[in-house]
């Protein structure tokens, strides 16, 4: 501090002494802080980040602070005695002169990228400033990451600050520096990369990712023990959270005297029984396996082989229904055993009730540590090949909740309508684990297809939050009336790409706008997800969006991202189209039992998604298909999905029906690909042709073959089942 006063100094210690008190912050790569001056840019979550910065810091930092802030009556004298730089955007080449003449006098000197503080969570659309600041002064740029704060006393969850009340105090904060950057290297896209990647290292460190599922189970359910957990749709009734912790750790005990099996299977719909079997499993130490009984037999029964199952869990009037099912040697009717263990569970609940969570914890011998463990396991839907099965650790799940939870950041009357399969992972993890862990209620049903019931239960039990896929929106459209959804504050899809003309008519029907997310079963499985823009306080203010028309929205806080050339695997920037890869807790750690396909997929902690995109400059994530639905024709990439809205477009379709066509590939000698289309009404190929050119599609995005089909093959999630239509389309 060879160039600061004495009063500088002396503001700076006892600053140090005062946010050590409020804050005990940890610091991860210190060794990329060069020892000369140079450009920190971090993201920006609280009112007092430059506090937590310069506790992370072993050298005092000049902050650059909004001229507003600085000429304040009751701030400036502070700041000023700070070595803070006023940052005045009309006079803005000031400011950024005496940046750089403090960096290039050996000081660090850091400024605020976003420009703003987040209301949201996450990182918003970086300035063009700091490049100029960087350029003059000939110095490196340092990214660092501030973990945690969102939610502290400070920072804007809840959308108010100050009006919290603080989680703990001190209150841990995790600070990551990364390494230095070139001037000329640092652009938005570098940047942002960099920051994504820091805080997906620090999410990474949190110790609730080493939680074991169980403990987070017990700790959500003893939380509001007498409010409501499960409304069941069929016969209305309901269960508590303190009651549904009691019928769970009373099977739990069950299936545990029953022996050492690791895995039980679970052929449940939607409901309390579902809810409860995958609890109890847990529970028991065991892992549970949500069987797709929409499959074909061939494909349950792989499944049920990869698993090694000797139990299933399931009801009577479910089996009844299943008459072609390959049940396994044991099966466990719900409906036949909890009558028969009613003692037990009216134990379990009272002491469920007045017994603290740790000790508890131990009364029923549940491990500590989850972590990297399985915790349950999936099965990929078989749309392109056998299924797969995807073994989701502890730590996926519990990080994916805790990512989706600050997405979401849901209100105390909260309902969610529970009505997708617990076998799809969008369903497992966003009506499953999340209600449980986080406290919300759900109101099930056992299909998301009857879209008149669904409805009728979003009036009855104003329910507030709805996951669907674009399928599933067609059956609403038809079969719902516009004031049974006025309850809805959140309508979000994922599995399949929501169609724009579908989320217009959907909007134009109830009034409610769609919102579409993105992910895998493989990222346990939420990534992105659009939400509603916030409201601004005063007319015509711009406030920072959370949804973009045609992307699937901001990602998860926690996840990095990386683009690549599809071919090369050649790095990109985050704003060029490409190969999207992941990084982050909740992407699984492989395949069951398939090290050939988990290598194929899975590099260095990264991810190779199979999907191609591209982010916009304020991180808005647009995906533009599958690979697998793209064909190389004459060394062209080839869009099938493009093409498919193309079609139904050019021939005036109505595409908020059911699916009518598709397009495959087939191999060809001569170009490589040739494309089929899959229809299920009848279309002339001359006029399809005619009404393409008219609206300027290219020639080789003409399918060459036309096929009647009967039905166009789709899955019980709605997605395309594409080792069928594969099928059909090489037949023609």
């Amino acid at each position: 501090m060879a160039h600061s006063s004495f009063a500088e100094r002396a503001l700076y210690f006892v600053g140090l002494l005062l946010g050590r008190l409020i804050y005990h912050v940890r610091t991860i790569g210190q060794q990329n802080i060069p020892p000369g001056g140079f450009l920190l840019l971090p993201n920006h979550i609280t009112w007092i980040d430059a506090i937590v910065l310069q506790l992370a810091c072993p050298r005092p930092i000049r902050f650059m602070i909004h001229d507003a802030y600085y000429r304040n009556r009751v701030l400036h004298p502070i700041l000023r005695l700070a070595g803070c730089i006023p940052l005045n955007p009309r006079r803005a080449k000031d400011a950024i002169r005496a940046a750089a003449e403090k960096i290039r006098a050996g000081e660090i000197v850091c400024l605020f990228p976003e420009g703003q503080l987040s209301r949201s969570g996450t990182l918003l659309r970086l300035q063009r400033g700091y490049e100029l600041i960087a350029r003059q002064a000939k110095a490196p740029v340092v990214p660092v990451w501030m973990d945690e704060l969102w939610g502290s006393l400070f920072s804007f969850k809840g959308g108010r600050f100050f009006t919290k009340w603080p989680r703990e105090i001190p209150y841990r904060v995790l600070v990551a520096y990364g390494r230095p950057l070139d001037g000329a290297e640092a652009d938005m896209a570098t940047v942002r990369e960099q920051l994504l990647k820091l805080g997906e290292i620090c999410y990474s460190e949190r110790p609730i990712l080493r939680e074991h599922l169980a403990n987070a189970c017990l700790r959500g359910l003893k939380r509001k023990a007498f409010q409501t957990a499960i409304v069941d749709g069929i016969d209305h009734s309901t269960l508590s959270r303190g009651k549904l912790l009691g019928v769970a750790i009373a099977l739990s005990q069950y299936l545990k005297s029953r022996g050492q099996e690791r895995r039980i299977g679970v052929v449940l719909p939607p409901g309390k029984g579902g809810v409860v079997a995958n609890i109890a499993i847990v529970l028991a130490g065991k892992v549970p396996v949500n069987l797709n009984f929409t499959s074909a037999r061939e494909s349950i029964a792989s499944a049920q082989k990869q698993a090694g199952l000797q139990t299933i869990i399931s009801a009577q009037a479910v089996a009844k229904r299943l008459e072609n099912f390959p049940w396994t040697p044991e099966v466990i009717h719900l409906d036949q055993l909890l009558p028969a263990i009613k003692p037990a569970i009216l134990r379990w609940w009272l002491l469920g009730l007045i017994t603290p969570v740790s000790l508890l914890s131990r009364l029923l011998g549940l491990p500590r540590r989850g972590d990297r463990d399985e915790a349950l396991l999936l099965f990929t839907s078989g749309s392109s090949a056998a299924p797969k099965g995807v073994a989701l650790s502890h730590r996926n799940i519990i990080g994916n909740v805790s990512q989706f939870a600050a997405l979401l950041d849901s209100r105390p009357e909260e309902m969610i309508l529970a009505s997708l399969p617990f076998f799809h992972s969008f369903g497992c993890t966003v009506t499953l684990w999340y209600p449980v862990i986080e406290g919300v209620r759900i109101v099930t049903y056992p299909s998301p297809l009857e879209a008149a019931k669904n409805a009728a239960l979003i009036e009855r039990y104003r329910a507030t939050v709805m996951f669907a896929t674009p399928t599933f929106l067609r059956a609403y459209l038809r079969k719902a009336e516009r004031a049974q959804l006025q309850s809805l504050r959140l309508t979000i899809t994922g599995a399949e790409k929501l169609p724009g003309d579908l989320a217009r008519a959907f909007e134009e029907r109830f009034g409610k706008p769609v919102y579409e997310g993105y992910g895998l079963t493989e990222t346990s499985p939420v990534i992105s997800v659009n939400l509603p823009d916030p409201v601004p306080k005063i007319a015509g203010v711009s406030v920072q969006p959370s949804s973009r028309p045609g992307s699937t929205g901001k990602m998860a806080p926690g996840i990095a991202a990386e683009i690549r050339d599809p071919d090369s695997d050649r790095k990109l920037s985050l704003h060029e189209s490409g190969m999207l890869w992941l990084r982050g807790p909740n992407i699984f750690d492989g395949y069951l039992d398939d090290s050939a396909r988990s290598a194929e997929v899975l590099r260095d902690g990264w991810f190779k998604t199979g999907d191609l995109g591209r982010f916009d400059e304020d991180g808005f994530l647009f995906i533009e298909g599958r690979l697998s639905r793209f064909s190389k024709i004459a060394g062209e990439m080839v869009p099938h999905e493009m093409i498919e809205q193309k079609v139904l477009t050019a021939l005036k379709l109505d595409a908020q029906a059911e699916r009518l066509i598709a397009v495959m590939s087939v191999p060809d000698q001569a170009k490589g690909e040739a494309l089929v289309l899959l229809t299920s009404i009848e279309i002339d190929a001359q006029q399809l042709r005619l009404a393409l050119r008219e609206t300027e599609v290219p020639n080789l995005w003409v399918p060459r073959t036309i096929r009647r089909v009967d039905a166009i093959p789709v899955l019980a999630s709605g997605k395309l089942d594409l080792g069928k239509c594969k099928e059909l389309a090489a037949a023609a």
